[in-house]
C-alpha cells in the first residue's frame, strides 16, 4: 500500500528559502545601484544648469571685450568677497564690469552650493566642483568639474586644472557663441 505525503520535506523548505533570500538580497542591490545612478544624474543635472547660468549671465551683460575677459578663469574653488555695489536692483545701476564682478560672485554661490544652508553650512551644488570659462574671440566655453560617487577611467588632464584630476572626476562642457 502507497501512502500519501502531506506537507514538504526540510530540504524543499531550505531551497525555497533560499530562493527568496536570493530575490531579496537582489533587489535590494538594485536599488543601491538606482540610487547612486539617480544621485550622479541629479548632479549632472546641476552642472548642466550652473553651466547654462553663467552663459546666460554673459550674454545679459551687454560688455565689450575687456569686460568680458573678466569671466575667464577658475572658479568655485574658494569664496569671493561679496561685490560692492550688488547690482541687485535698477537702483545699483551698475557698470558692466561690476555686473560681471557680482555674476561671477553669484555663479561661485551656486558652483560652491551657497543657495541652500544648513547652520551656516553649504548644502547645495556639486561636490567638490570647479567650473572654469574659456574664451575665444566670440566663442566662450564653460566647463564644470566636481568629484563623482563612484570610480572611472579619467581621460587625463582636464581644462579645469589638474587639481580636479582623479578616478572620480566627472565633467561637463558647454560651448556658445556670443552675439
Amino acid at each position: 500500500m502507497i501512502s500519501k505525503q502531506q506537507g514538504m520535506t526540510f530540504i524543499e523548505v531550505l531551497v525555497a528559502l533560499f530562493i527568496l533570500v536570493t530575490g531579496v538580497l537582489g533587489a535590494v542591490a538594485m536599488q543601491a545601484t538606482a540610487k547612486k545612478g539617480s544621485f550622479d544624474a541629479m548632479q549632472r543635472s546641476l552642472a548642466s544648469s550652473i553651466a547654462q547660468d553663467i552663459v546666460e549671465r554673459i550674454r545679459n551683460n551687454d560688455a565689450d571685450a575687456t569686460t568680458l575677459n573678466l569671466y575667464v578663469g577658475t572658479h568655485g574653488a574658494a569664496a569671493k568677497g561679496l561685490p560692492s555695489p550688488r547690482c541687485n536692483t535698477a537702483a545699483d545701476n551698475c557698470t558692466a564690469a561690476q555686473m560681471a564682478t557680482n555674476d561671477l560672485y553669484e555663479w561661485t554661490e551656486l558652483i560652491r552650493g551657497g543657495e541652500a544652508k544648513i547652520n551656516g553650512t553649504n548644502a547645495g551644488g556639486l561636490v567638490g566642483a570647479v567650473g572654469c570659462i574659456a574664451r575665444n574671440g566670440q566663442i566662450i566655453t564653460v566647463v564644470i568639474s566636481w568629484q563623482g560617487r563612484t570610480q572611472t577611467q579619467d581621460g587625463g588632464t582636464g581644462s579645469c586644472g589638474s587639481a580636479t584630476d582623479n578616478s572620480q572626476r566627472r565633467q561637463l562642457s558647454i560651448t556658445a557663441f556670443l552675439f
